[in-house]
């Protein structure tokens, strides 16, 4: 157990963030099985934006990494331009 003031309250923080990121990046896999889901490209669009702001967010904060993030948005406009 931590011994210093500072430490206790880094301990809290550090939890705190992590529920935080652990819950962004669970509605954002959330959110890419959803547009993986839908059908038509009208009903997927509006989606494919909101994913890739979603995933723009995480990458920035460093909860995923870049490259993922750049990988899942390049993927999902693929398959998002391939639908009819």
């Amino acid at each position: 157990m931590a011994n210093h003031k500072s430490a206790i309250k880094r301990i809290r923080a550090n939890a705190a963030k992590r529920l935080r990121n652990r819950y962004q990046a669970k509605t954002t896999r959330n959110a890419i099985k959803k547009l993986r889901g839908s059908t038509s490209k009208a009903e997927a669009t509006p989606l494919l934006t909101t994913v890739i702001s979603m995933l723009d967010r995480l990458a920035k904060k460093n909860v995923i990494h870049k490259n993922k993030a750049s990988n899942n948005k390049s993927k999902l406009t693929k398959f998002v331009n391939g639908l009819q």
